[in-house]
């Protein structure tokens, strides 16, 4: 077979060698290259060379491509058109068919490389690293005239075989340094007690890798420090968590840290959110939550629901007894108001509370029950009928009453209307049941009623009205009264909207009276609980007080009606009988000393007990009036005031009214009826009671009368000593047809004024009774302890007059009358 190839090829060798007799030109080789393409003998194609004179097939140059890439291992694409001399475009098309058919080939950046020649290069780098333990793959790269991703790539599949060697950012390190550095990771890692930033510990150890290599030393990067860390942790070599990727807790401080939390959870049942953040616990609520299911978070803090139990109790208890509660003083320090009032609303008393409005919630953390509220409201009503009741009788300034400066011009006028009214048509109904007269008192009366629209107009207007009404009776009156009625009625009604009501301040300024609870526990600041609880409060109290106001009114009308017809009734009655023994001071006008002891003995006697009633009556009904709740009180008759007690009710009447009965009491300490008569006649004529004037009828009628009751008196009279004033003022009606009051120091001139009208022996049995009773009391006012016959000579006397009682008592009959 060999000798049959070798005989081949010097055939062949021959054949070449061999001159033809026949030449071709070049163009007669196109052309038969041609022909023969046309014919399709030649059925491939053929590639001209660079110099045009040459023929090649893509298999040969394909085979040529690869033969020349495996000899060089790494050759250029253009490298390859010069070396085969066909066109680059020729050589790139069939360099992709290579790659695609030849899998040890790769094409990068315009080269063709094979993978002996990345073995090569790689044996190479192990032999430079095994030198130097570190190379940088920019510096390869930069050698290697590859991209920095490239030499990457071609490493990464041979490391650990054909490389000793580790890479990690961009960086070669061989095993051992790779164990070195993971050692010193691992010391610092397990040195670290306390959450720790890692990059900040990677600084410090390539700052001290630098000081221990010096010059020569290994530029190592973060990231490489991050690897070798997060192995031993995934070894179990560091204990501890990472997150975010460089926030390193060890194991030893998370123990610690739970072990803290644990501990002032359990000794206090509740956690503050801060004192977790201070851990190191980013995320508290969500820490403990997973870590105390059946506890509760809050705003700022976590809670045991044993104190959620305990804030219920101790509130539930405050409610039972009707109080108040500060949830944020049951808790500790730290507790803020919202958490209170979010534990507040986890307590089931407190939400059953709500539900049935049995209590309220202010400023977020304080529960009041609706019984405490009420007691507030029920107190702050009291007070403030209270200081009407102190209005109505003048001892507080209207402005200190509790009300706004819009209504407060309106408080008299409208704090009376109701009443008023009521009265005013008690009056005019009563009208038509009696005679002229009668209903001429009435018309006027009505002034009583409508005297608290103060002023001047008003007074006139009283005045002028009492005057038609005695002068012209009914008529006059009912046109006057009608033609105000409507008016007034609309006005009071307006006034009676604008009441005047309490205002927030004030209710503010009473409940930290009525709860000094309040103001021990340091509640200054009055928008936590005062201002929205005086909110609260405030309707409830005005509705309150109106109601009970009204209902007062409505209740009082009557006896304020009752009352006026009583008063004018005996004030009629007692001031005839004061104008019937006016009359008799005439008698004694030239004994100047008498007059004055009969006149003050008048006041005392007669007119005081007059103006004590009218004062007491007047009073109750301002009280009345003004809607203050008067208890029944008893006759009035009998009412004993004493001055001061008169002057401190005359001070409480309104306007005029006041300045008119402080002249009755200054004119009752006088010495002189006729002022008195005259300032009282001013104050009922103020008060719309208009007094009767004593008429020749009257005074026979009165006088028939006083008569007949003295005689009655001296009939049936056993103690000597009070029959002589009686039989002397029985003897100056049948004699001087006047009524004498005489006390006993002025009976002496009494008796001397009837001599001149009575016998001699009349006259003489008198002035030995009265000699004779002024000797018995003298001995009775001041007996002699050691005169053992005091007492005889006081018998002796007493039995004397007694045996004179029949002839004095026999001078009434036989007394002439004129």
């Amino acid at each position: 077979m060999d000798d049959e190839l070798l005989e081949l090829q010097r055939q062949f060798e021959f054949a070449q060698q061999a001159k033809s007799s026949i030449r071709l030109s070049d163009r007669n080789v196109v052309e038969l290259v041609q022909k023969l393409q046309q014919l399709q003998i030649i059925d491939f194609e053929l590639l001209h060379t660079a110099s045009g004179k040459e023929y090649i097939t893509l298999d040969q140059l394909r085979n040529e491509m690869v033969t020349e890439v495996k000899r060089l291992g790494r050759i250029s694409v253009i490298d390859l058109a010069d070396v085969t001399g066909v066109d680059l475009y020729y050589v790139e098309k069939l360099a992709q068919s290579i790659i695609t058919d030849h899998g040890e080939l790769m094409l990068t950046q315009g080269e063709i490389v094979t993978e002996s020649y990345w073995d090569s290069i790689a044996e190479e780098i192990n032999e430079r690293l095994q030198e130097c333990s570190q190379i940088a793959l920019t510096e390869l790269a930069a050698q290697l005239n590859v991209g920095l991703d490239l030499i990457a790539s071609v490493l990464e599949p041979r490391l650990g075989t054909i490389v000793k060697g580790r890479l990690e950012g961009g960086q070669l390190y061989t095993p051992a340094y790779v164990a070195r550095v993971s050692a010193m990771v691992r010391g610092a890692a397990r040195g670290i007690t306390v959450p720790t930033n890692l990059t900040v510990l990677w600084s410090s150890l390539q700052n001290l890798l630098q000081e221990m290599d010096g010059a020569s030393g290994v530029a190592v990067d973060g990231s490489f420090f991050q690897s070798l860390f997060n192995g031993l942790v995934k070894g179990g070599e560091i204990l501890g968590s990472v997150r975010a990727g460089v926030h390193w807790t060890p194991a030893v401080f998370a123990v610690a840290q739970k072990e803290s939390v644990d501990s002032f959870f359990s000794q206090n049942s509740f956690i503050s959110y801060d004192v977790l953040q201070k851990l190191g616990i980013p995320q508290p609520v969500q820490f403990l939550q997973s870590r105390y299911p059946e506890g509760k978070p809050l705003v700022t803090t976590f809670v045991h629901p044993s104190m959620i139990e305990m804030l219920d109790a101790a509130t539930e208890d405050a409610l039972e007894r009707g109080s108040w509660s500060d949830s944020l003083s049951l808790l500790p320090p730290s507790f803020t108001p919202q958490d209170a009032s979010k534990m507040l609303f986890l307590c089931q008393s407190v939400q059953l509370a709500l539900k049935s409005n049995k209590a309220h919630i202010f400023g977020d953390f304080y529960v009041l029950s609706s019984s405490f509220m009420k007691d507030i409201c029920d107190r702050t009503v009291k007070e403030l009928e209270a200081l009407a009741v102190s209005r109505s009788l003048g001892t507080v300034k209207p402005g200190d009453l509790p009300i706004a400066n819009a209504v407060k011009a309106g408080y008299d006028s409208s704090k009376l209307s109701e009443s008023s009214e009521m009265a005013s048509d008690g009056g005019s109904n009563k009208h038509a049941d009696k005679g002229p007269k009668k209903k001429k008192g009435k018309a006027t009366g009505n002034t009583l009623a409508n005297q608290s629209e103060s002023g001047a107009d008003n007074q006139e207007h009283t005045s002028t009205k009492s005057k038609k009404s005695q002068r012209k009776g009914k008529d006059t009156s009912s046109q006057t009264s009608d033609s105000k009625q409507g008016s007034r009625k609309e006005s009071l009604k307006m006034k009676e909207d604008n009441l005047s009501s309490p205002s927030e301040e004030w209710i503010m300024e009473k409940i930290t009276a009525l709860v000094p609870d309040f103001e021990e526990q340091g509640i200054d600041d009055p928008e936590t609980i005062l201002r929205p609880l005086a909110n609260k409060l405030r309707p409830t109290i005005i509705n309150t007080w109106m109601e009970k106001r009204k209902a007062l009114f409505k209740d009082n009308a009557e006896r304020m009606k009752q009352l006026l017809d009583n008063l004018q009734k005996k004030l009629d009655e007692s001031f005839l009988n004061m104008q019937l023994y006016e009359k008799a001071l005439e008698l004694f006008e030239d004994d100047q000393s008498t007059s004055v002891v009969l006149h003050r003995h008048l006041l005392r006697t007669v007119a005081a007990p007059m103006v004590d009633m009218l004062l007491h009556d007047l009073d109750e009904h301002n009280k009345l009036k003004n809607g203050v709740e008067v208890q029944e009180s008893p006759n009035s008759e009998s009412i004993s005031l004493s001055p001061g007690d008169r002057s401190a009710i005359s001070k409480s009447f309104p306007g005029a009214l006041a300045n008119k009965a402080l002249a009755v009491v200054e004119a009752l300490e006088g010495k002189r009826v006729e002022t008195f008569m005259s300032s009282f006649r001013a104050v009922t004529e103020e008060s719309g009671l208009p007094l009767k004037k004593l008429d020749k009828k009257l005074e026979r009628t009165l006088l028939h009368s006083y008569r007949k009751e003295l005689t009655s008196q001296v009939s049936v009279e056993t103690d000597p000593v009070s029959l002589l004033p009686k039989v002397v003022s029985l003897l100056y009606v049948q004699v001087h047809h006047k009524a004498l009051q005489a006390p006993g120091r002025a009976i002496s001139v009494a008796i001397s004024q009837l001599t001149d009208k009575l016998d001699e022996s009349a006259c003489k049995i008198l002035a030995d009774y009265q000699a004779a009773a002024v000797t018995l009391l003298t001995l009775s006012a001041t007996p002699d302890d050691e005169d053992s016959c005091a007492s005889d000579r006081i018998l002796s006397k007493r039995e004397l007059l007694e045996s004179q009682m029949p002839a004095l008592k026999s001078l009434v009959s036989s007394a002439p009358r004129s």
